[in-house]
């Protein structure tokens, strides 16, 4: 694929964002109180308004920050959770990513790709843990061209597995251009989501040295090609640690600011993973994040973007994942394995095949009983997805606040499926517990009715019932 970025300018004002993180030092109570009241108003924050809380440091505010962020998500989103699991296609790759075990100059990490009959085994093992979304990942290569994609999205829908099914199926790979998106689109895939990994260009091309993905801007504007191909529904990240955790979360602001300007329609997820360990890689080169900084980045971004997905992975260890999740968290990973082939193989060689290290390696079962017990409401739901509520239409529903009627029936419909058909007797009668206090907090009315009559067509044996 010819990489053509004539006339692209980077739309990542650098100079701009550190004079706002300058000028924003020392706020004042008053104004970081302003500017939390405006996000519990449901508006997305302006630049100057995310510095303002980037540089809080007084621990008060800081609690009212934290808290302001627990409040937006009970607002929006509810108790709900969202859960998924990572799929490594295959690790072949051309970049030579300096903190990536990838990376084509690391002689340590075994190569592999999978074959069709080899992705079969993948999904149905992790269909036999109750799976229901997946996130198909992809070194840059030539063999993972956009044909290659599309055709192995397809064979993930057709596998079939008693009750069990994958119902959606997002994409983390190299930028394509427009017709490649085209083709992927065509596949029936939910989010495609690139990391710009920094937005500073500087360490940008420091650690990119080579490869496709050295080019900044073919990889900034990588999302843009994909809404003008028809993908409306797009994922941005940021590899936290690269470079200052203050400038790129002002990077992924300013990004989500051009495509809702350009597209009327902002990013569906915000990525943030940590840089961690990986095979045959120094990552200590790295400055990274502390827990302390990260904690406060995932409260302000979810301040910052209301109505975006937060994604939350299994980079990160129970404990820090079991305290960030109440500031805003809506998507989870869990009982994840990142080597290729391993979910077949229970982990064989997983890390000699990995581009890092986990470090939260509960199953899915265990992971579902303790947000139970938490009082969270776990789910597997693909019916906006299904029912065409993606892009603006989906922000149509989001933003007057109306994705939880949609939301928690169909995150109960998916759940009571999970305990009926996968989980131990330990998390079904957590899960079962979970779903009575869900239906006490329902007003009576047509909704609770109709949601009641389809939790006894589950328990009948029907399945993928959604509002």
């Amino acid at each position: 694929m010819k990489i053509d970025t004539t006339g692209l300018t980077s739309f990542i004002p650098e100079a701009e964002i550190f004079q706002t993180l300058e000028n924003t030092k020392n706020p004042t109570t008053k104004r970081v109180r302003e500017i939390i009241a405006k996000s519990l108003d449901k508006n997305r924050l302006a630049p100057e308004e995310m510095a303002v809380l980037l540089n809080t440091e007084d621990p008060e505010l800081l609690e009212e920050i934290f808290e302001g962020a627990r409040e937006l998500k009970r607002r929006i989103y509810g108790n709900r959770i969202v859960l998924f699991a990572p799929l490594y296609i295959g690790n072949n790759c051309i970049n030579n990513c300096k903190y990536c075990g990838f990376r084509c100059s690391n002689k340590e990490v075994s190569r592999k790709t999978l074959t069709m009959p080899e992705l079969d085994q993948e999904i149905e093992a992790l269909v036999d843990r109750g799976h229901k979304r997946l996130i198909l990942v992809y070194g840059e290569h030539p063999k993972y061209d956009a044909q290659f994609i599309h055709d192995t999205v397809v064979e993930t829908y057709s596998i079939k597995k008693g009750n069990g099914e994958i119902r959606r199926v997002n994409i983390n790979a190299a930028p394509l251009d427009v017709e490649g998106y085209k083709l992927v689109k065509s596949a029936g895939i939910g989010t495609y989501q690139i990391f710009q990994e920094t937005y500073h260009q500087e360490t940008y091309k420091s650690v990119h040295p080579s490869g496709p993905k050295s080019d900044y801007l073919w990889r900034l504007y990588g999302l843009d090609r994909a809404q003008d191909a028809g993908i409306d529904d797009v994922g941005l990240g940021a590899l936290m640690g690269l470079f200052d955790w203050k400038f790129e979360a002002m990077g992924l602001l300013y990004h989500t600011i051009h495509l809702e300007e350009k597209y009327n329609v902002g990013p569906h997820t915000l990525s943030f993973p940590r840089i961690e360990p990986a095979i045959g890689t120094d990552t200590q080169q790295f400055p990274g994040v502390n827990d302390a900084d990260f904690k406060k980045l995932v409260a302000i971004l979810r301040l910052a973007v209301p109505y975006t997905g937060l994604i939350l992975t299994c980079r990160e260890s129970v404990e820090i994942r079991n305290e960030v999740i109440e500031f805003g968290v809506s998507q989870i990973d869990a009982g994840s394995d990142i080597g290729v082939g391993a979910y077949s193989t229970q982990g064989s060689e997983s890390y000699e095949k990995s581009q890092f290290v986990l470090n939260d390696g509960r199953p899915l079962d265990l992971v579902l009983r303790e947000l139970s017990e938490a009082g969270f409401l776990p789910s597997f739901c693909t019916g906006c997805y299904r029912l065409g509520r993606t892009g603006e239409h989906f922000m149509e529903f989001a933003v007057p606040g109306f994705v939880k009627r949609f939301c928690t029936p169909n995150a109960v419909l998916t759940f009571l499926e999970y305990i009926e058909d996968y989980a131990s007797e330990e998390t079904k009668e957590a899960g079962m517990k979970q779903v009575e206090r869900e239906l006490e907090r329902m007003p009576d009315g047509d909704q609770k009715k109709q949601l009641i009559e389809r939790i006894e067509q589950v328990k009948n044996g029907q399945r993928d019932l959604y509002f």
